[in-house]
């Protein structure tokens, strides 16, 4: 069946437009995946990634249940036609996939295919992942048989317009990826100049402490009493900032567990290392964008950091909310709050400035609302998808 050319170049326009709105390269995946199933009209649809042992480093699908990836088990292996589009970098059509002697079967809970259309990925002469499609439904009358209706030659040059622009849109969620992994190692080159500077300065008072009070045990027990005090306090104080920076290095489960679920895990933990209540609260949440989500939990790590280390709290609340399509963070605190004209001199300037590149770099906004001796309100608002 051929495409009409209008209703071909709306939905191409709609698919590119889509993928070019993502930077995450798991979203990418899934957006060319399902824009992909949805231009050619066809039942399933996959895109594999491949590594460098002979799998596939990710693999993604549309048109299976969460239940039935689960059943079929592990990712395919690199063989057959899969492996044949991988290596030999050319399109693949096929009246039925079944009958094809390249065909090696598949397990038992995969669904059953017929039609076929396969694409390579490629970024210059590499081939950095494939597109495949199956089942192509049928406008009319139905076929005999259990096969589909068939791919056309439309259906390729179509489906190799999307590969070329999925190639971009995917390059470019590669190199977002390796920024952002730069930007996350000087954060921790940062944080681990922090902890050193923080604790070595109170593990070297612990030991003068600890000397005086030894010193004093015999000749005066009263003041070897006040100094092992001091001790116990400073142990404390080193703990607290060791948690603390535990807490920020430990790589954020957002691929697995969600936004939600991540912050209220770090929550509960900060509010076990810290004698302030810490709380979390996110009435009808939903997932965002992974870029959001990255965004939105990196800013509320930073003003817990900043509330916990600086404001000397009873209390700080974390709040996370729907807001239209997209979601508010809010975190306040109340502590002894900061004049925000001198910021500066309050030792917080290069966490508003880090906080607030991370809104503007998703599209939203910070407001930061604190005095002297009234707390501090840090919001961050991020739009939806």
């Amino acid at each position: 069946m051929s495409h009409r050319p209008g209703s071909g170049l709306a939905a191409v326009s709609t698919a590119l437009l889509a993928m070019s709105r993502h930077l995450e390269v798991r979203d990418v995946l899934k957006t060319i995946v399902a824009s992909a199933r949805e231009l050619l009209d066809a039942e399933y649809a996959a895109l594999g990634v491949p590594d460098d042992h002979g799998g596939f480093a990710q693999f993604v699908v549309d048109g299976v249940s969460d239940e039935q990836w689960r059943a079929i088990g592990p990712l395919p292996r690199q063989h057959g036609i899969l492996a044949a589009m991988l290596h030999k970098a050319e399109p693949e059509r096929l009246a039925d996939v079944r009958e094809d002697p390249r065909f090696e079967g598949w397990p038992a809970a995969h669904p059953e295919m017929s039609d076929f259309l396969g694409l390579p990925i490629q970024d210059g002469e590499e081939t950095i992942g494939a597109l495949f499609l199956a089942n192509k439904r049928c406008r009319g009358a139905a076929p005999e048989g259990d096969g589909g209706c068939g791919f056309t030659a439309d259906d390729e040059a179509l489906l190799s317009i999307l590969a070329q622009h999925a190639a971009i849109a995917l390059t470019n969620a590669r190199l977002y990826e390796r920024s952002r992994e730069l930007t996350i190692a000087e954060e921790r080159s940062r944080l681990a100049h922090e902890l050193h500077d923080a604790v070595s300065q109170k593990l070297f008072s612990l030991r003068l402490t600890a000397q005086a009070a030894a010193a004093l045990v015999d000749r005066d027990p009263a003041r070897a009493k006040g100094e092992l005090q001091q001790v116990a306090e400073l142990a404390a104080e080193a703990a607290d900032e060791l948690r603390a920076a535990v807490v920020e290095l430990r790589p954020a489960a957002l691929d697995e567990d969600g936004l939600v679920h991540t912050l209220r895990t770090q929550i509960q933990v900060l509010d076990r290392a810290h004698s302030a209540r810490v709380t979390f609260d996110s009435p009808g949440m939903r997932a965002l964008p992974a870029a959001q989500e990255e965004a939105v939990l990196r800013v509320a790590q930073e003003a817990l950091h900043n509330a916990l280390r600086h404001a000397e709290p009873a209390a700080v609340t974390v709040t996370l909310v729907r807001r239209g399509p997209g979601a508010l963070l809010t975190v306040r605190d109340d502590g002894k709050g900061f004049d925000p004209r001198t910021v500066r001199s309050a030792g917080r300037h290069l966490g508003l400035v880090s906080m607030r590149d991370r809104a503007g770099g998703v599209g939203g906004r910070l407001t930061v609302t604190s005095a002297p001796g009234r707390g501090t309100t840090i919001e961050m608002e991020v739009p939806g998808g």
